[in-house]
């Protein structure tokens, strides 16, 4: 298995980085994400999640794609969609490719691991949600699960440090 963290990530500005450089050691939620998606409202629990979580070694990270036909059309668009729209904070990446041949590497490795139903492959849908841990272990979540779902939040809560606030 490749070892996530040196997997190349190009941020939404078009920044060359690597995944772990953007997850920097922290827990990860990552998500892939579409502007016009009747999921979308989404966004603002995804944010509410950064903010409740970030100072305790948690980040989203998004990952545009138009595999689904619901995305803008460019970088710029989506960038400006999420932030002026829902406030994002949290990194983005660059558009990526979800499924198939041409599937981004991290979605490669990520799509391997099964959900609570013992479903693992293809992304079916936009906001499928995968959480990683710093050392490589990963827990999905299906796109209907909400951010702030419990099940959602007892993993990150059993995955972070404890607040010592």
């Amino acid at each position: 298995m490749t070892q996530l963290t040196d997997i190349a990530v190009t941020t939404i500005r078009g920044e060359e980085t690597t995944f772990g450089e953007i997850a920097d050691g922290r827990l990860a939620l990552v998500v892939n994400v579409a502007s016009r998606c009747g999921l979308s409202p989404q966004y603002e629990q995804l944010e509410e999640l950064q903010k409740m979580y970030g100072e305790r070694g948690f980040t989203v990270i998004g990952f545009p794609s138009n595999q689904f036909l619901q995305e803008l059309s460019t970088e710029d668009a989506v960038a400006d969609y999420c932030s002026t729209t829902w406030g994002v904070t949290f990194p983005m990446t660059e558009k990526v490719k979800l499924n198939g041949r041409h599937a981004h590497p991290l979605y490669k490795e990520l799509t391997g691991t099964p959900d609570v139903a013992g479903k693992s492959g293809r992304i079916t849908w936009n906001f499928e949600k995968f959480l990683v841990s710093p050392g490589g272990e990963v827990k999905r979540f299906s796109p209907q699960v909400k951010p702030d779902a419990p099940e959602v939040i007892d993993a990150i809560e059993a995955w972070l440090p404890v607040d010592a606030g």
